[in-house]
C-alpha cells in the first residue's frame, strides 16, 4: 500500500475532525432537546374531573378569573385543583413557570430546629402539590422543573420586591397571612399571571391577625375576583374526615 504525503494525512485528518465535530453537535441537539421534552412535556394523565359540584364551580373559577380565593375546611381538594390546573397551564406552554408559596408559621412548632437552610425547612410544605404535580406531569419533569425554576418554591417572605410574569402562583395555607403579607403578595401580581389563594379562615394559627378575610372583603367585588367557598359537605380526603372536622367544630 502506497504512503501517503503529509497533505494527504492532514487532509484525512480533517475530515475526521470534521465528521467528529458534525455527531457532538447532533448529539447536543438531541440531548437540549430532551431536557427540554422532559422539562415541559407531560406524561399521559387523564383530564382533571371534578369529584364535587362545587370543585367543578372552583375549576371553572380559576380558569376564568385573574385571582381566585378558595376557602373552607381540609380536605375539600383546594390544593389538589389548583396544582392540577397550573400543570395543566405549563403543560401547555400558556405559562413559563409555576410559583407555590405559603407563609412558614408552624402549627405549633418551630421551623428553626429541624436541619439545613431555609429552603430545605421549607421543602416539606411543597410535598402536598408534589405529589400531584408528578401525578400531572411525571416525577422526572418535575424535578427538571425545580432545577431550573420552572417550578419554584419559596416561602412568602422570599417574594417581596418579585413580578409575577406568565405564571400561575398558589399561596396556600392563606389564612396565616397577616393583612400586610397579602397586600405584598398580591401587588406582585403582573402580566399573563393567575393566581390562587387557598385557606381555611377557621383554622388560623395567628388568632385574629388573619388578613385572608380582609383581602377578600375588599377586593371581592372586582370583575376578576372570584371568592369560592367549600362546604363540610364538599370534604372528599374520606368521611372520617368529615366527620372529625364536624366533631371539632361543634
Amino acid at each position: 500500500m502506497p504512503r501517503r504525503s503529509a497533505s494527504q494525512k492532514r487532509a484525512a485528518k480533517q475530515a475526521r475532525k470534521r465528521i467528529s465535530d458534525s455527531s457532538v453537535v447532533v448529539d447536543i441537539k438531541s440531548r437540549n432537546s430532551f431536557i427540554e421534552t422532559q422539562t415541559i412535556t407531560a406524561k399521559a394523565a387523564p383530564p382533571l374531573q371534578a369529584k364535587t359540584l362545587s370543585q367543578g364551580h372552583y375549576i371553572t373559577a380559576i380558569k376564568s378569573h385573574k385571582l381566585t380565593f378558595g376557602t373552607g375546611p381540609a380536605g375539600t381538594g383546594k390544593s389538589y385543583v389548583a396544582g392540577a390546573i397550573a400543570a395543566e397551564e405549563l403543560e401547555a406552554r400558556r405559562i413559563e413557570k409555576i410559583i407555590i408559596t405559603r407563609p412558614a408559621v408552624e402549627a405549633g412548632e418551630n421551623m428553626g430546629f429541624l436541619p439545613g437552610d431555609l429552603h430545605e425547612k421549607f421543602d416539606p410544605y411543597f410535598d402536598a402539590f408534589r405529589d400531584c404535580l408528578n401525578e400531572r406531569l411525571g416525577k422526572g419533569a418535575v424535578e427538571c422543573g425545580l432545577k431550573n425554576d420552572r417550578i419554584v418554591v419559596s416561602p412568602l417572605a422570599y417574594l417581596r420586591g418579585k413580578t409575577f410574569n406568565d405564571a400561575f402562583v398558589v399561596l396556600d395555607e392563606a389564612q396565616n397571612c397577616t393583612k400586610a403579607q397579602l397586600k405584598m403578595f398580591l401587588t406582585r401580581i403582573g402580566e399573563n399571571c393567575r393566581v390562587v389563594v387557598n385557606g381555611d379562615i377557621r383554622q388560623s394559627d395567628i388568632g385574629n391577625q388573619s388578613g385572608l378575610q380582609d383581602a377578600i372583603n375588599r377586593l371581592g367585588h372586582l370583575n376578576s375576583v372570584y371568592v369560592h367557598t367549600f362546604e363540610h359537605d364538599d370534604i372528599v380526603r374520606s368521611g372520617l374526615v368529615k366527620d372529625i372536622i364536624e366533631c371539632y367544630e361543634k
